[in-house]
């Protein structure tokens, strides 16, 4: 039982929700003004929205019967029967209910406006599996994720601690975007053939496997490309190689095993794609702490 509440959070795939939080922190250390209570309650909170969408997912995706037994993702303990639905429903809003207390603790570092911002992050956790027009299920998931795991983590957390909206804050919110899309696209890869037997229109099923793959190796490469910008502008080029070099290797070595492997095999590329993604971000708050003044 435990085994299966712990696969139901993926934690293959938390790194997404935390990279935006740990890149904000580290622009924000680059430029002097680092404000560790507010970094820490974002980093609490996204990752809480993030187990908050992975149940809806799970919980939603089966109310519309579009999971089937022995898929080739991870198993789902609701779908397999280990995990009541009921169970699942009330994990989700119990989630999310924490997530919420959490997000008020961010009001005295940004004022009573946030409110606003947690409902619409708490709607889209709930909108991606759930609601008239489920994103995942029309092909706006990729969209979703470029959004609340790249453009909202990353341009927030930065305001929190600085008070200030910034050009390099927008471009790296950008490129983690960018990176989470790519987890999900090996996901999507992954469940192609489930998905349009089910009627589920991912970007995958819409645009093939093979289209699908270019966009997740050109993601990897502009995400490098907006780092350089932030970088580069500094003058810190040695800083950006120490950066981007490494995470270009894993890069490029993850994008031809998502190219020539299928199934069930894709789930280590699913896991490496956001271990990826996760030391991007940590280089990058290394070079940021080498840098700041």
């Amino acid at each position: 039982m435990i085994t299966d509440w712990i696969e139901a959070i993926r934690p293959r795939t938390l790194p997404v929700s935390a990279a935006g939080v740990i890149a904000a922190m580290a622009l924000s250390i680059m430029e002097g003004r680092l404000a560790i209570v507010p970094a820490l309650l974002c980093l609490l909170f996204a990752v809480l929205a993030q187990v908050v969408s992975n149940f809806a997912n799970e919980y939603y995706d089966y109310v519309a019967g579009t999971d089937k037994k022995g898929r080739e993702g991870p198993r789902r303990g609701v779908t397999e029967g280990t995990i009541s639905p009921t169970a699942m429903r009330n994990a989700t809003f119990g989630t999310l209910a924490v997530a919420c207390l959490v997000g008020l603790c961010l009001i005295p570092y940004g004022g009573w406006w946030l409110i606003g911002v947690g409902i619409a992050i708490a709607v889209f956790a709930l909108a991606y599996s759930a609601g008239p027009y489920p994103l995942s299920r029309h092909g706006l998931g990729d969209v979703a994720v470029l959004v609340f795991f790249g453009l909202v983590p990353v341009n927030f957390t930065f305001y929190l601690m600085t008070g200030e909206w910034t050009l390099n804050a927008l471009l790296l919110s950008v490129a983690i975007g960018l990176l989470g899309m790519n987890v999900l696209i090996v996901n999507n890869y992954r469940d192609a053939d489930d998905d349009r037997s089910v009627g589920k229109y991912t970007t995958v099923v819409l645009l093939g496997r093979k289209t699908m793959s270019t966009v997740y190796a050109v993601g990897g490469i502009v995400a490098v490309a907006l780092l350089a910008v932030i970088l580069g502008s500094r003058g810190h080029w040695l800083l950006l190689a120490i950066a981007v070099v490494p995470y270009l290797l894993l890069h490029i070595a993850t994008w031809r095993r998502l190219c020539s492997l299928n199934g069930r095999a894709l789930n280590a590329v699913l896991g490496a794609t956001a271990r990826n993604m996760l030391i991007l971000s940590a280089l990058f708050l290394v070079v940021c702490i080498v840098a700041a003044p």
